[in-house]
């Protein structure tokens, strides 16, 4: 009897019965703080372009075809400015995705948030917006030393054996991540998600994109941004089961495991065709996340994966797979970048002295 009550009490614990809260992306964390611009007017302060806490190198995937110098500036990271608002094929003009941008937008509440611009057709068919990261936020890259000039200087270890860095510092020194930074590890079962959005009275609707640890997309309708000033929308699961004795209860392997998690994929802004159209702004501060934690951590007596290092493997392929794409992505636009004209006035043509 004993032996069976000590199995349910696993059993119990092993589906999540202590669900857990996170906040899964800060944007007051993503203000641009190093890499001044290239360019600068007399007199102006530097104008920052990248994020130091989530600075990617790209230089190291991008093959032989460049010099040392153009590797040094393949830098990206997930700064406010770098984000990017892709609009509904049938609205994708080149008018209106000039008109259609992300800004550092000021709050008197909490500082730096993020700032949405979405030019919408005024004519009356339905139209989308949506807002992604300026790439596929990783989930195993390791942490590292970052300087002002956006060198990373990588300690070597795995996300196994330690944080991986877009879930965020240790600050408090808990042994567990203060999050924000675009993912979240050990999701089981998702309960709610919160978003922390300013409106200004427009009428369309909200929903949050999120990927999970096999690469599928989930979007959640979180409501509608028809109010004024700073509200939180939730999304509560329909298929979430509070009693515990409902739940479809198994046992799973312990060993070799890898952790589930969450990312953020971005949001999804809609406007249906019969409502306002034209210029379109809201304000995001975090999105947040209450959940089910997928393994609970335990004292056990043998260190499964220093001993066999399966997880550790299997997260380094991983690593290296995030990094390909990445770093695809990443050269196309900087290649565009190098082609693109930057001059904003013609060169005066000379003149000839009257008196000749």
């Amino acid at each position: 009897m004993k032996r069976i009550f000590i199995l349910l009490t696993i059993i119990l614990m092993a589906v999540g019965l202590f669900a857990e809260e996170a906040v899964l992306i800060d944007f007051t964390k993503l203000a641009a703080d190093i890499i001044p611009a290239p360019q600068q007017e007399d007199g102006q302060e530097p104008q920052m372009t990248q994020n130091r806490a989530t600075i990617m190198d790209y230089g190291a995937v991008s093959g032989g075809s460049f010099t040392e110098e153009q590797k040094r500036i393949m830098k990206t990271s997930l700064a406010i400015r770098n984000w990017n608002v892709i609009l509904a094929s049938s609205s994708r003009t080149i008018p209106r995705e000039v008109l259609t941008y992300t800004e550092e937008a000021d709050s008197k509440q909490y500082g730096k948030v993020l700032g949405v611009r979405v030019n919408f057709p005024t004519e009356p068919w339905n139209s989308w917006a949506m807002i992604r990261p300026p790439f596929e936020i990783p989930a195993f890259e390791a942490k590292g030393e970052i300087d002002d000039d956006g060198n990373i200087t990588g300690t070597g270890e795995s996300s196994v054996s330690g944080l991986s860095r877009f879930e965020g510092p240790d600050e408090d020194g808990d042994g567990k991540p203060d999050y924000g930074l675009g993912v979240i590890k050990n999701v089981g079962t998702i309960k709610s998600i919160a978003v922390n959005v300013y409106g200004l009275q427009f009428p369309h609707s909200l929903a949050v994109i999120l990927i999970d640890n096999e690469g599928n997309e989930k979007t959640m309708h979180m409501g509608y941004l028809d109010f004024d000033g700073w509200a939180e929308l939730r999304w509560n699961n329909p298929a979430y089961v509070t009693q515990v004795r409902n739940r479809e209860l198994r046992l799973y392997p312990l060993y070799p495991t890898s952790t589930p998690f969450v990312k953020f994929g971005g949001f999804l802004i809609k406007r249906d065709g019969d409502k306002v159209g034209g210029d379109f702004i809201a304000y995001f501060r975090d999105v947040k996340v209450i959940y089910d934690k997928a393994i609970l951590d335990t004292d056990r007596d043998i260190d499964d994966e220093g001993r066999w290092h399966i997880i550790q493997t299997r997260e380094e392929q991983k690593k290296v797979w995030e990094m390909e794409r990445f770093g695809e992505q990443q050269i196309l636009r900087y290649l565009e970048q190098q082609k693109q004209a930057t001059e904003n006035s013609f060169t005066p043509s000379p003149t000839v002295n009257a008196g000749n």
